[in-house]
C-alpha cells in the first residue's frame, strides 16, 4: 500500500511541477512581450527552452494549460533547469528516472560493475540504480553495469571486473568507473582515454572492503559516497554531462501487445525474468528463475522500463572474452506497463542507448529502467519470449 501511494504521489508531483513550470512560462513571455517587443521574444524563446525542456516531456495526461506558438521541447540531452524563484525544489527533474528530486542531481554519475555469478547473489545496491545494464561476459555469465545518481547506497557489490564494451556505455553517461581490474583491452582503454577510473586494483583501493561472510572474488563491495570522495581524491571533474531522456506522464496509456511476463535467456544457467504487477505498474524482477532480491533490504527488485535489445556478438579468443557492438542499429522490445513495443535501438551522438519506433524516441515512464543486451544470433527470439 505504502508503494502503491508513493507512486501516486510521485505521479501528482510530476503533474503538479509540470502545469506550475508552464503557467510560469506563459507568465513570463506574455510580460516580456509587453515590455520588449516582438523581437526581444524570439531571443526569450530560445532561452526559455532550456527550461521547460525536462518537465515538458511529462506533459500528456497533466493538464490542459497551452499557449499558440509555445515553443516545442529541446533535445533529451538538455540538462535539467533550476525552478524559478518562489517555487518549490520539488521543480526538479532526475535526469534519468524523471521522478521528481528534491534538488537539482549534478553530480556525475557513477557506474559500478556488479557481478551476477550465483555466489555473488544477492547482490547490493541494485534497487537504488537510476539504471542498469546486463550484459555477457566470458563464460556466459552477465555482469551489471549499475548507474548511480538520484541515490547513494551505502553498500553496493559484489564489485568485479570491467571490459571495453562496459567502458564505451560508461562513457556514454560520463560516468565515474567502479570495477576491480579488468581485461587487457579495457584496462588500455582506461590508461590511454580520458575517463574517471577507480579501478579497486590500480587506481584507488581506499573505496573499496571485503566482507568477511563471502567468499574472494565474490565479496568486494564499495558505496557510492567512498566512490565521490575518491573521484575528488583524483582530482577528477565531480559535475557530468548527464544523458536526459525523455518521458511520458506517468499516467500516460501504453500501447502494444500484452506482456505480463517476460524471459530472458543468456544461457541455459543464467536467465533474467520479469513478471508485472499492475498495482504498482512495476515488472518484478528475476534470476534464474527466482525472485531477484536485494541483500541489504531482503525486498525484490522491480523495473518500471525495460529494455531487452539484441547487438552483435563476437568471441575474440580461447578465453570467450567478447566483443559486443554498442552502436547499433538494431532489434530490440521496450516492455512497459505490462505491454510490449517493438522497436529498433541506437547509440547516437550522446553515447546512451535509445529505443525508437518509425525515426522517434520512444519515451520511458518515470522510474527505473534496466537494458537487457543478448546476442543477435540467431535471433532476438530465440533470447527472448513474453506473454
Amino acid at each position: 500500500m505504502r508503494e502503491r501511494e508513493a507512486r501516486e504521489y510521485a505521479k501528482q508531483k510530476v503533474c503538479q511541477v509540470w502545469k506550475e513550470r508552464r503557467q510560469n512560462d506563459i507568465r513570463l513571455r506574455r510580460s516580456d512581450m509587453n515590455k520588449k517587443g516582438r523581437g526581444q521574444m524570439a531571443r526569450y524563446r530560445f532561452l526559455s527552452l532550456g527550461l521547460t525542456t525536462v518537465l515538458a516531456l511529462t506533459a500528456a495526461g497533466c493538464g490542459n494549460i497551452t499557449e499558440q506558438g509555445a515553443p516545442s521541447p529541446a533535445q533529451s540531452t538538455e540538462q535539467p533547469a533550476k525552478p524559478v524563484s518562489g517555487q518549490s525544489s520539488a521543480s526538479y527533474i532526475a535526469p534519468l528516472t524523471g521522478l521528481p528530486a528534491d534538488h537539482e542531481l549534478k553530480d556525475r554519475v557513477v557506474m559500478v560493475m556488479i557481478n551476477n555469478y550465483s555466489k555473488a547473489r544477492p547482490q547490493s545496491g541494485l534497487d537504488q540504480a537510476d539504471m542498469v545494464y546486463e550484459m555477457l561476459e566470458e563464460g556466459l555469465i552477465t555482469r551489471f553495469m549499475a548507474f548511480y545518481q538520484s541515490h547513494s547506497p551505502k553498500i553496493v557489490g559484489p564489485v568485479r571486473s570491467i571490459r571495453p564494451y562496459n567502458v564505451e556505455l560508461g562513457q556514454g553517461f560520463d560516468a565515474i568507473m567502479s570495477h576491480a581490474g579488468g581485461s587487457v583491452a579495457a584496462l588500455s582503454m582506461l590508461k590511454n582515454g580520458q575517463y574517471a577510473d577507480l579501478d579497486e586494483i590500480y587506481a584507488y583501493s581506499k573505496a573499496y572492503w571485503r566482507d568477511k561472510s563471502r567468499r574472494a572474488p565474490h565479496n568486494l563491495y564499495t558505496s557510492i559516497v567512498r566512490l565521490r570522495t575518491g573521484a575528488e581524491a583524483k582530482g577528477y571533474n565531480l559535475g557530468g554531462a548527464t544523458p536526459t531522456f525523455s518521458f511520458k506522464a506517468p499516467d500516460e496509456p501504453m500501447g502494444g501487445e500484452t506482456a505480463t511476463s517476460i524471459h530472458v535467456m543468456y544461457s541455459k544457467r543464467n536467465t533474467a525474468g520479469y513478471e508485472y504487477d499492475a498495482a504498482t505498474k512495476q515488472y518484478k524482477r528475476l534470476t534464474a528463475g527466482k525472485p531477484h532480491m536485494d541483500k541489504e533490504t531482503g525486498k525484490q527488485l522491480t523495473v518500471t522500463n525495460v529494455l531487452v535489445i539484441a547487438a552483435h556478438h563476437r568471441t575474440l579468443d580461447q578465453e570467450g572474452r567478447l566483443e559486443i557492438d554498442t552502436t547499433g542499429p538494431g532489434q530490440g522490445y521496450m516492455f512497459q506497463h505490462g505491454k510490449a513495443l517493438s522497436v529498433t535501438w541506437e547509440r547516437r551522438n550522446d553515447g546512451a542507448i535509445r529505443a525508437y519506433q518509425n525515426g522517434v524516441e520512444v519515451k520511458l515512464y518515470p522510474g527505473t529502467t534496466w537494458v537487457n543486451v543478448v546476442p543477435d544470433t540467431p535471433s532476438l527470439k530465440a533470447h527472448l519470449t513474453y506473454k
